[in-house]
């Protein structure tokens, strides 16, 4: 691997040029400008792009005004740009947090199939909404691919955009020898969660961080398992049957008890019922395992799934209800007022790893070479990895229970499916993944005047796709 950056002369520090494609973003790019203001090991220029270019001139703005802080030890400059190809040009890493075209698109994809009586948590990663967002996507990241080849070939890719397995996937069936990751934050919890219980059941005084805290994570990106987990070897997941006979009955609540409560509330219920089916625990937010399966989300009105400790994702949640613009206004008057944090985030520590300075182990989505011996190879799988300056070296997770990999490799078969229909633009091909979703019950019919009404509502973001087939058509 090529050596990552420049060693700034006056310090010795690695000096790296980031590409920052969703450079407007005011979740993950600030998260970014925020970590970066903490960092003192590693210096250099952030460029960022984004489609709506006003939106990634406000934060090179407000970025720059947090460095020019004098409780900010960071040294970074940021830099805005209405192509692509001059933000990648060179860079060392390339970080990709991409909102679809307009947030219109997540209503469509919540609100459509509840008119059919097909409900999501979440609806950005498997369902109808999940398979819609990805249609879009593949041609997005296939433009990022491609231009990672021609300007920074070299460069190390991290996507955080959903679907993350479908987006890092597109990224390596467009350019092979591209590298990328993704990075999810939904496992994080789940340390937590067993640091709580070496407190409580070990008998562990005082703090534990989450990164004591050592897991087995295997399959796929919301979709994810554990099956070991100990504490300074520890055993800890020995402990989770006691802890589930603490938490029954499942599910806990009654419909419309969450009432007025955060839409991204959730306690685990979903992720015990599933250890309790199948023996290993399910590792990521209930909102999203919920997804995977039919039975969780097979409820006649929304608050019937409140009975598990979760919420719907109204379309409201997406559109509309973000005060970003207000706070952003705030920054940019007054920088002092953008107020750092412990993200908890990992890439600038994955950034740090790849640059030679302190290797990281942690969970991420990369291609299977074997780290999940029962699923296929090449397919993107979420284990846990080891990142040095030799690069991402996936660790060895075993295989998934039977059982679970079969719920597991119909989402594998359907991503796979829509990656080729992205490839070749073809919505008779990708309407064959919407009608093997699990959550896709209705009649065939039924499904395809969904789907057809789904592209037809957003039909100008997808252009790459030949909309004259028959399934469109209806015939």
């Amino acid at each position: 691997m090529h050596e990552l950056g420049v060693r700034d002369s006056r310090d010795d520090r690695p000096e790296l040029h980031i590409g920052y494609v969703g450079g407007g973003s005011q979740g993950w790019a600030h998260t970014l400008i925020n970590d970066l203001a903490q960092t003192t090991d590693l210096s250099g220029t952030v460029a960022l792009y984004d489609v709506d270019s006003e939106a990634a001139q406000q934060n090179a703005s407000l970025a720059n005004g947090v460095m020019d802080r004098e409780d900010v030890d960071g040294d970074w400059t940021f830099t805005a740009h209405e192509q692509m190809d001059a933000a990648l040009a060179d860079a060392d890493f390339v970080i990709c947090s991409i909102q679809d075209p307009p947030a219109e698109t997540f209503k469509h994809d919540l609100d459509v199939p509840q008119e059919y009586g097909i409900y999501q948590t979440v609806g950005d990663t498997v369902g109808p909404g999940g398979t819609m967002r990805a249609l879009r996507a593949i041609p997005q990241y296939r433009a990022i691919a491609d231009t990672v080849r021609s300007v920074c070939p070299n460069a190390w890719v991290i996507n955080y955009t959903n679907p993350m397995t479908v987006c890092t996937r597109a990224l390596y069936a467009e350019y092979p020898s591209i590298n990328a990751i993704g990075l999810c934050h939904e496992v994080f919890p789940f340390q937590e969660l067993f640091a709580d219980i070496a407190q409580r059941y070990v008998g562990v005084d005082g703090y534990i961080s989450r990164s004591e805290i050592d897991i087995t994570v295997k399959g796929i990106n919301h979709c994810t398992w554990i099956d070991e987990a100990s504490w300074h070897g520890h055993d800890l997941f020995g402990y989770l049957d006691a802890e589930l006979a603490e938490r029954a009955p499942l599910p806990a609540n009654e419909p419309g008890s969450l009432e007025g409560e955060s839409y991204w509330v959730n306690d685990f219920q979903i992720a015990f019922d599933l250890y309790d089916r199948f023996g290993v625990l399910g590792a990521a937010g209930d909102r999203h395992l919920a997804e995977f399966v039919p039975w969780y989300l097979d409820i006649d009105e929304p608050s019937a799934i409140e009975r598990w400790g979760i919420r719907l994702t109204p379309s409201s949640a997406r559109v509309g209800d973000d005060d970003g613009p207000d706070k952003l206004d705030t920054f940019l008057a007054d920088p002092t007022a953008f107020e750092l944090t412990d993200s908890g985030e990992e890439v600038v520590d994955i950034m740090r790893a790849l640059c030679g300075l302190e290797p990281i182990k942690t969970h991420l989505n990369h291609p299977n070479v074997g780290q999940i011996s029962n699923l296929p190879d090449d397919v993107v799988v979420e284990t846990n990895a080891l990142i040095t300056g030799s690069g991402v070296t996936p660790l060895c997770a075993g295989s998934l229970p039977s059982t679970v990999r079969s719920i597991v490799s119909t989402h594998v078969t359907n991503q796979e499916t829509l990656i080729e229909a992205g490839f070749d633009g073809d919505l008779d091909l990708a309407f064959q993944a919407f009608l093997n979703d699990p959550l896709v019950t209705i009649r065939r019919e039924r499904a395809q005047e969904l789907f057809t009404r789904l592209v037809d509502i957003e039909t100008e973001y997808l252009s790459a796709y030949d909309h004259s087939s028959a399934t469109v058509l209806g015939e």
